[in-house]
């Protein structure tokens, strides 16, 4: 099995996807927690400008900041580390098929499978999520990733088995 995705067909980008290394991406989604717990739309941006200001304000007032001990750096990577060893997590799509800039007559996004096409509006398929972990493990079996849809109602029946990314 091939743990490589290709993003082909009408985009100015051919992207290659590898899922494996995706567990290191801060953008991962928890997916024990993602269906189950309501979701406030972020602004990156926003929360950029936001903690600049604050980091801004704080250094004006009280000075520098002393970086955190050794210690207490060790506890949050060694608890970081068993939430990415035991976790199920996805990542959303949205990111890829931007990157990849479609052409502006594309339309439909297409997931080839080993059971054939799955089909997406392009503007509806930036929803979708790509679980890439299980329980920790990565999906070797009929992976590298399984498409699920926006609300998680696929969950238990995702689509699976994805060789490639066509953009139609």
């Amino acid at each position: 099995m091939e743990y490589i995705i290709q993003f082909k067909g009408d985009v100015g980008y051919k992207l290659t996807l590898d899922p494996t290394v995706w567990i290191f991406d801060d953008r991962k989604l928890d997916l024990e927690k993602y269906f189950t717990e309501d979701r406030i739309e972020r602004d990156e941006m926003e929360e950029y400008k936001r903690g600049m200001g604050e980091h801004w304000s704080r250094e004006i007032m009280e000075g520098a900041t002393v970086p955190p001990t050794l210690n207490s750096e060790k506890k949050y990577k060694k608890q970081e580390k068993q939430e990415m060893l035991t976790g199920t997590f996805g990542i959303l799509f949205k990111p890829f098929i931007e990157n990849a800039e479609p052409y502006k007559t594309a339309e439909t996004v297409v997931f080839e499978t080993a059971d054939g096409d799955f089909s997406f509006p392009l503007e509806a398929s930036k929803e979708l999520v790509l679980k890439f972990s299980h329980e920790g493990k990565p999906l070797r079996e009929d992976g590298p990733v399984h498409v699920l849809l926006p609300d998680g109602s696929n969950l238990g029946n995702p689509i699976t088995n994805v060789s490639a990314i066509r953009v139609e």
